[in-house]
């Protein structure tokens, strides 16, 4: 692996890694989980992909694991705040639907076939596939405390007004990546001038005046200016960035613990 230098670093050894395991409740009920994707349909239909130019967005993208859904549904809400103003079709798919409306007030809520567990001191944040808007409903995002917590969460979207929208199989409805707990209560933030560090001043004048300079020549149609296309300062590693999360890995199967034990449970390792 490569830094951003250029110079070869070493990948870190297995040991220095976390363990994050999604426990399978039911043998015979499950759904798809993989790293998040780098492509947006919306960024491939942009005139010449142009946000695929912005790295952090890029990055943001593939940061964390989804959940795809198992079923083609069909939601729609009258506006009221009941539960039963919110309505669920299930218009294709085999196995439990955990797809209903529990909550009111608009909210679609997704039941999640597993049970995560985190190491100590570590929390899942769960939300919405990142940048990925869907019209009339939004995710709502949650902090779920997963190193100590043996119960399952639900994934819940609230729409924004009446309406009907779909997930169809295979769509992401949910997105999830570890946090640790109190390192937001670490920092403090603090205003300064920046003057105040001549170092990083000047790093940031040298480049606004790079910045000014490369809009203007394509202000005024200058050809080599042109030819660049967009200034590449913070895209250099681009085309080799892999994605962030490493896919899920099989444990010990369920069907395999049960044979091996010769008794019944009723989780999974997945």
């Amino acid at each position: 692996m490569k830094t951003r230098s250029g110079r070869e670093k070493e990948a870190p050894p297995a040991e220095s890694f976390h363990t994050l395991i999604a426990y399978q409740i039911s043998e015979d009920d499950s759904a798809p989980l993989r790293p998040a994707p780098r492509e947006r349909k919306w960024m491939d239909n942009a005139y010449q992909k142009y946000p695929y130019r912005c790295l952090p967005l890029v990055v943001a993208n593939q940061y964390g694991w989804e959940i795809l859904s198992t079923h083609h549904v069909r939601a729609s809400w009258d506006g009221t705040s009941k539960a039963k103003g919110l309505r669920v079709e299930n218009l294709y798919g085999d196995g439990p639907l955990h797809c209903h409306s529990h909550f009111g007030e608009g909210v679609l809520t997704f039941q999640i076939p597993f049970v995560f567990k985190t190491p100590d001191g570590w929390n899942l944040m769960v939300r919405g596939p990142t940048n990925s808007s869907k019209d009339g409903i939004a995710a709502l995002d949650g902090i779920i405390e997963t190193d100590w917590a043996h119960s399952t969460f639900t994934m819940n979207w609230r729409f924004t007004r009446a309406c009907t929208v779909e997930f169809a199989i295979g769509e992401p409805i949910c997105l999830f990546f570890p946090i640790q707990r109190g390192v937001l209560e670490m920092f403090r933030g603090e205003f300064r001038m920046l003057e105040a560090n001549q170092e990083f001043e000047n790093k940031f004048r040298e480049w606004s005046v790079s910045r000014n300079r490369f809009l203007s020549g394509l202000e005024k149609g200058k050809p080599e200016v042109a030819a660049q296309g967009w200034q590449k300062d913070y895209m250099r590693t681009a085309k080799d960035k892999k994605p962030l999360a490493r896919p899920f890995a099989n444990g010990t199967s369920w069907a395999a613990q049960k044979r091996r034990n010769g008794d019944h449970y009723d989780s999974a390792n997945t």
